[in-house]
Formats: C-alpha cells, sequence, structure tokens
C-alpha cells in the first residue's frame, strides 16, 4: 500500500461508496425542486401536503439513522446497505404508483425507512486505514454535494418527460444500481474499524448533550435543513410566475450551484488563513438572509430571483461543508461516531419540520411569508452564534492498542497524554484503540513508540 496516499483497494472503495451515497441522495433530491410544480393532478394536492411529501423522508430517516448503524455493526455492513436500498426502492415504487399526495408521502416515508448512512460510512472506515480514512470521508462527502447539484439538474428534465411516475420509478433504478454496485464492487470488510469513530453510542448522546458547542452546531444543521426544504416548497412556483417555464428550471438551478461552489471557495480559504471559523460561519449566514429577504421582496423579477438563488446556495454550500468538520473538532476524542449520529438525526429531522412549516407557511401566508419566517430563523441562528468559539485546531489519530486490561488501558492513556503536542488520550479497552488529539507539531513516532512499548 501507498504510504501517503489512497491504496487502489482504497480509492475503489471511496469511489464506489460514493457512488451508492450519491445515487441515493439523487433520488431523495431530485424531487424537491419540482414536486410543487407537477404534482398539481394529484388527489388532494395542497401547499401543506406537498411540503410533507418533501420532507417525509426525514423523519423516518430520523429515527432510523442511528439504529440501522447498530444494526450494521451487528449483521454486518454490507446486508444493511443491500436491504436498505431494496426499502427505498420499495418506497419510490410506492410513489411512483400512487395517484394521490398520501400515497407519495407513504413512499417517501419509506424511501427514509433505508437509512443506510450510517451503514455507508462504517464499510468505508472499515476498509480504509487510519491515516488515509479522512480522504475517503471527504471524497464521500463531495459526491453528495455533487448529487445534490445533479439532483437540480436533472430533476426537471426527468419530470418534463418522465411526469412523476417516471421520476420516482427512475429514483428506485437508481437504487438497484446501488445495490449492484455494493454487491459487486465493494470488497466485504474482515475487521472492523473502532466503533467509536463511526457509529454512535446511544448511552454517550446525552452526555453530548450537554456540550453547548455541539448543541448549536446540531441546531445550526437542523435549521439549515428546515430552511432548505422549506424554500423549495416557495420557490418552484415563484420561478414559473415570474415567467420561467418549469421545464426551463435547471437552466437556472445548476449555474447558481456551480457558481456558488465557486464563490463558496474564498470563505474556506478565508477562514483556514484567519482560523475564524466563526466569522465566516456569520458571513455565510448573512449571505442566506440576504437571499431570502430578496426572494420576498421581488417574487416576480427573474433575475433578482436568480441573484438570490446564487447567495443562497453559496451560503449553504459553505454551511454544509463546514458543519461536520466542526463537529469533528469539538466533539470528545473517541466520541466522534455519536457526535456525528446525532448531527444527522438532527439533520433529516430538519427537513421534515421544512416540509411542514414551508407547505403550511405557504397556504397560509404565500410565498413571501415563507421566505420572511426562513429569514427569521437565520436571524435566530446568528443569535446562536454568539456563544459560538473557534475550534483549536486539532489532528485526529486512531491507533490500535493492544491493551489487557482497564489498569494497562489507564496506564497507556496517561503515557499518551504527556506526549509533546497532545491534548487529550483515551484508550478504549473494549475496542483495543487510542484515540488521541494532537496538535500540528505532534510527531505521531512517538506514539507509535509509546504503543510498541506497551505491546
Amino acid at each position: 500500500m501507498a504510504a501517503n496516499g489512497l491504496s487502489a483497494t482504497e480509492k475503489k472503495v471511496a469511489f464506489s461508496l460514493a457512488s451508492v451515497f450519491g445515487l441515493r441522495m439523487m433520488g431523495l433530491f431530485m424531487i424537491m425542486p419540482v414536486f410543487a410544480l407537477y404534482g398539481q393532478h394529484l388527489t388532494g394536492f395542497s401547499p401543506l401536503w406537498v411540503g410533507i411529501a418533501i420532507g417525509a423522508y426525514g423523519l423516518t430517516q430520523a429515527v432510523l439513522q442511528i439504529p440501522m448503524g447498530i444494526l450494521s455493526d451487528k449483521m454486518g455492513r454490507k446486508p444493511v446497505i443491500i436491504a436498505g436500498l431494496v426499502v427505498f426502492a420499495i418506497g419510490s415504487v410506492i410513489a411512483a404508483m400512487s395517484d394521490s399526495i398520501y400515497g407519495v408521502v407513504f413512499g417517501r416515508a419509506v424511501q427514509g425507512m433505508g437509512a443506510i448512512a450510517a451503514a455507508v460510512l462504517a464499510l468505508a472506515a472499515d476498509l480504509s486505514r487510519d491515516e488515509q480514512r479522512t480522504k475517503v470521508m471527504a471524497i464521500i462527502g463531495m459526491c453528495i454535494g455533487l448529487s445534490f447539484a445533479l439532483s437540480l439538474l436533472m430533476g426537471p428534465i426527468v419530470a418534463e418527460h418522465m411526469g412523476l411516475t417516471g421520476l420516482f420509478g427512475l429514483t428506485a433504478v437508481l437504487a438497484l444500481v446501488g445495490i449492484a454496485i455494493v454487491y459487486l464492487l465493494v470488497p466485504t470488510p474482515i475487521t472492523q474499524a473502532p466503533k467509536g469513530d463511526i457509529l454512535a453510542a446511544p448511552a454517550k448522546i446525552k452526555q453530548l448533550l450537554k456540550n453547548p458547542q455541539l448543541v448549536r452546531l446540531d441546531a445550526g444543521i437542523f435549521l439549515l435543513h428546515l430552511i432548505l426544504t422549506a424554500v423549495f416548497v416557495a420557490l418552484p412556483l415563484d420561478l414559473v410566475d415570474a415567467g420561467l417555464a418549469k421545464e426551463q428550471h435547471w437552466l437556472l438551478y445548476f449555474p447558481a450551484f456551480i457558481g456558488a461552489f465557486i464563490l463558496m471557495v474564498p470563505l474556506i480559504i478565508i477562514s483556514a488563513k484567519k482560523k475564524s471559523a466563526r466569522g465566516m460561519f456569520q458571513v455565510a449566514l448573512g449571505l442566506l438572509l440576504a437571499a431570502l429577504l430578496l426572494l420576498a421582496a421581488f417574487p416576480l423579477t427573474l433575475w433578482v430571483l436568480a441573484l438570490a438563488v446564487l447567495l443562497f446556495f453559496t451560503g449553504f454550500n459553505y454551511l454544509e461543508a463546514s458543519l461536520p468538520s466542526l463537529i469533528a473538532k469539538f466533539c470528545p476524542v473517541g466520541e466522534k461516531g455519536t457526535a456525528m449520529g446525532v448531527y444527522s438525526t438532527s439533520q433529516f429531522l430538519g427537513a421534515f419540520c421544512g416540509g411542514l412549516l414551508g407547505g403550511g407557511a405557504y397556504q397560509l401566508l404565500g410565498a413571501s411569508g415563507v421566505f420572511l419566517l426562513a429569514a427569521a430563523l437565520v436571524v435566530l441562528w446568528l443569535l446562536l452564534t454568539l456563544g459560538m468559539t473557534n475550534p483549536v485546531m486539532l489532528k485526529s489519530y486512531t491507533l490500535a492498542a493492544e491493551v489487557n486490561n482497564t489498569s494497562d488501558a489507564q496506564r497507556l492513556a496517561q503515557q499518551l497524554s504527556e506526549l509533546d503536542g497532545v491534548a487529550e488520550a483515551i484508550v478504549v479497552l473494549e475496542e483495543k484503540v487510542a484515540y488521541l488529539k494532537v496538535e500540528e507539531h505532534f510527531d505521531l513516532r512517538q506514539a507509535r513508540a509509546v504503543l510498541g512499548f506497551v505491546n
């Protein structure tokens, strides 16, 4: 294996699992820009039910996210992933065959029951070395962002040529393609990565909810996806009213999303150079707020709507990319899996609440009411950031530790914590692993020497 880069197997794992994740997320996201426009023939159609249909997957995802990860630890990653994709395909077929909005809601809820995110990330961790795991996860993360951009492109095109039935049918096919990738391309792991890095431990959730920085970030991802889902209840209808035919919406969404990716880069560079995560966070929230106020104030001016969409996705992309990184920096050593489990649950719950709130607000207050409500939530989020601190820039390492009893584990943890550059160290006897958070100048050879001595 290459010491400083991904091995051939790790590249195969990264891109195959990224494809599985991306195909599934496309299936969930493609409905967002089109359902309010193409679902008007469904029995029971109303703005409230549009919002519920768009966000329904979030509720079942939120409920099952952590349990499915734990189940994958007991039954194996690949069986749980394949079963989840089968359930997702079944939900897609239910939605495709429905002639009422209630059937679509049920189908979307079943889609969400195929909650495989934790199992996919755990499998990626099982099949990658400790020092390369971050790169593998980054590839998967980038693919999720790309899948969202492609869903904005493909959703309007597919819906125009195949209708909602064809769109949901395509999502079922994408799930079957994902099953084939898992079965044919992804190796079966022989060992499992340390649980603390990848899977949630329910017993530790209460402890993490007492961490004010983590709670702020969990509230942030909840609000971000609430706002996103609510906006897409109203935005497609505003674009039609502004004169953009529904089959042409991708001509606005896709360039705006790509432009937003480009505009996001300076925010990331400035944040890294100035080590001011909170400052750039607030700038990104300012972009969201400006976009929502423009959407509320100029609902029928196409060029203003296009500018608002660009600003919205610039802020959204930065926040979506930054939040997981901040979770990893703020969470206690050895508890990243639990912290990310709570984070993901908050994200999906936000999507459900956004659909419910957005649909209800549109029905009562119209599109401008939705955007103003979303703007008020951004202001609330800005207030939450006032107590946010900039994280200390630390690296994380997970190392094998062949300890045989509690006293060995405690002694080893003490030795590791005394090394120059170690900010935090914990040794978990049950997992036979040492978790370290270290400063930039830390020399990993020190830790390996200590571990070799103990072994």
